[in-house]
């Protein structure tokens, strides 16, 4: 079961100080995207950095919408972190859970279409939850 008793998912609980010291030191991009989009709930949605998930430490997360936001840098392109990625993304979506990914660039350098897109996504994920429940 993804959920505890408290109605919130499980994590392995190895992974918050890990998870506290990712915070403390956001790549340049995280950091862009936390300030200028979600800190601020610019999209009128709460959204937390560095979030435990099942065995996962994702970017930023949003549990009223079930939305995992992540910031890809160049690593993440490269063969063995591409199957990863994917993995990760089918396990996340197995517990319910939407993932949105950007690219260090687009977020450095194209921050309002990353905005746009996101809001694009975000009434999307909306209407996806309405029907489920």
């Amino acid at each position: 079961m993804f959920l505890n008793q408290r109605g919130v998912f499980n994590y392995n609980l190895n992974l918050k100080q890990a998870a506290r010291k990712n915070r403390k030191r956001p790549t340049d991009p995280e950091n862009k995207i936390w300030t200028e989009i979600l800190s601020n709930q610019k999209l009128d949605y709460k959204f937390s950095r560095q979030k435990p998930l099942d065995n996962f430490i994702v970017d930023f997360y949003c549990s009223k919408l079930l939305l995992v936001i992540e910031i890809d840098g160049d690593s993440h392109y490269k063969k063995d972190q591409k199957e990863y990625d994917v993995c990760r993304t089918e396990k996340l979506n197995l517990m319910g859970i939407k993932v949105l990914r950007y690219k260090n660039n687009d977020v450095m350098n194209n921050i309002e279409g990353v905005y746009q897109n996101m809001i694009k996504e975000i009434e999307i994920r909306e209407k996806e939850l309405t029907k489920i429940i």
